[in-house]
């Protein structure tokens, strides 16, 4: 690549982060002042397939994914929120016990986890230690860093550096693969936070031809892979799209 090239691809990129970067601030500040009813959309009129639970990133509110929660209940999906969750900065291990725990206490069975970043750690590692019942059928993360990110050192923050890819947890959740193939693993074809990202190798790794770490919570292809895992088979060991599938542009840029 040329100097030009190189240019215009930083120019690209440029916008892209700043465009990721306005997303997640706008639905910071909503999610922090939202008065929404986190249980709202556990009814809906006509229900259909699998419950889903939402399960936030580092520093999300639950309302951060109010938008998705909105989206998924008008497919007739019951969406259920882990406000208990705060604002997700507390140890993985810790948030997977309390994800275990609230399955319970709801007698939630036979659920769809959907998770973003952080979030698909705390998912899996539920999994693996806190469902003995296998209440969790399926799980559909969004640019979840299960190997860790090198650009977690850059932040001084316990929350962020428990990202780090030689984490205690991020190393063992990588021994863990029985459960990956209750897992399909989304994620965007350009992600600033998690450079390098690479196939989880579970029942599905499907690449978004958008580009950042919270704008594909947007893209309406995420959406239909939740649905798709919804309403798949009681008896599918796999809920997910086939293994290896590309939804969308998935050319690197």
């Amino acid at each position: 690549m040329g100097a030009l090239g190189s240019v215009a691809r930083l120019a690209r990129e440029t916008g892209w982060r700043a465009a990721d970067y306005a997303y997640a601030g706008w639905r910071q500040v909503a999610g922090t002042l939202a008065r929404d009813d986190p249980h709202r959309y556990e009814h809906p009129d006509r229900p259909v397939g699998r419950p889903v639970v939402l399960v936030p990133g580092v520093y999300e509110p639950w309302a951060f994914l109010q938008p998705l929660a909105s989206r998924l209940a008008a497919e007739g999906l019951a969406v259920h929120a882990l406000p208990e969750l705060g604002t997700n900065a507390r140890p993985v291990p810790e948030c997977a016990e309390l994800l275990g725990r609230v399955l319970q206490e709801r007698d939630l069975r036979d659920v769809v986890l959907v998770a973003h970043s952080k979030g698909g750690l705390i998912g899996k590692l539920a999994m693996v230690r806190h469902d003995p019942e296998r209440r969790v059928a399926h799980m559909v993360t969004v640019n979840t860093p299960y190997a860790g990110s090198s650009l977690a050192r850059l932040f001084p923050t316990r929350a962020v550096r428990a990202f780090l890819p030689d984490d205690p947890t991020i190393v063992a959740l990588g021994h863990e693969r029985d459960v990956d193939r209750r897992i399909t693993a989304v994620r965007s074809v350009w992600d600033p936070h998690i450079p390098g990202a690479r196939e989880l190798g579970g029942a599905a790794d499907v690449v978004l031809g958008t580009h950042g770490h919270f704008l594909p919570l947007e893209d309406p292809r995420v959406v239909r892979i939740v649905v798709a895992a919804a309403l798949a088979p009681a008896d599918a060991d796999e809920a997910g799209p086939s293994s290896g599938s590309v939804v969308g542009d998935a050319h690197h840029p």
